[in-house]
């Protein structure tokens, strides 16, 4: 697989956008109040954000391929024995944590189903590298990711815009803290690894 340089560099930028968001999150949102399993969704969605980050990036990446791998797979059994456990009572969706269930299998796949060179799978995940140009194993699986987290990102962003177009205090005391910011970063990261989901077909 072989994303072209230009998309590749406008990638990176915009999952290094979506990095600062949920750092300023982690840092600032009162979380006894708002409840540990919304900090979890917040950690995951910095994880992935970076994940991406790394795979797109011209420039390499900070973590083996194997090391990325067995966090995807911790993260994935966390939150699908999340949403099992239904932790709505914490103020915590269902559905969301099945998303990022879904989501923490998808990057696994992505990483396992990346082209191998001649010499096997490559250590450092980079799909920008021209040594393979391939796409990615079980595409099958690969359009079934790019349908699912094109639906979830087209959704994601049309909740964004409604609650954009909200006006009034009143309306936005009613949110919880960082709510918008996760509805945008959702949006982004969905239509982000739709991209990276179709380059691989």
């Amino acid at each position: 697989m072989n994303i072209p340089l230009v998309l590749a560099w406008l990638l990176t930028a915009a999952f290094l956008l979506l990095t600062f968001p949920a750092v300023s999150r982690l840092t600032r949102l009162d979380y006894v109040r708002l409840g540990s399993g919304v900090r979890q969704q917040d950690v995951a969605g910095l994880l992935m954000a970076v994940a991406m980050l790394a795979m797109v990036s011209p420039v390499g990446a900070p973590i083996p391929v194997a090391g990325w791998e067995a966090l995807f797979v911790l993260t994935a059994g966390w939150f699908v024995a999340a949403a099992v456990r239904d932790r709505s009572a914490q103020g915590v969706c269902r559905r969301c944590d099945l998303h990022y269930g879904i989501a923490a299998v998808a990057m696994f796949y992505m990483l396992l189903a990346m082209p191998h060179g001649d010499g096997g799978h490559t250590v450092w995940p980079n799909m920008v590298s021209g040594a393979s140009s391939g796409g990615m194993a079980w595409p099958v699986l690969a359009a079934l990711g790019a349908a699912y987290f094109t639906y979830d990102g087209v959704q994601a962003g049309m909740r964004g815009l409604r609650l954009a177009s909200r006006t009034g205090d009143t309306a936005r005391e009613t949110l919880p803290p960082g709510f918008v910011s996760r509805t945008v970063c959702r949006a982004g990261m969905g239509l982000g690894m739709a991209i990276m989901f179709v380059a691989g077909l």
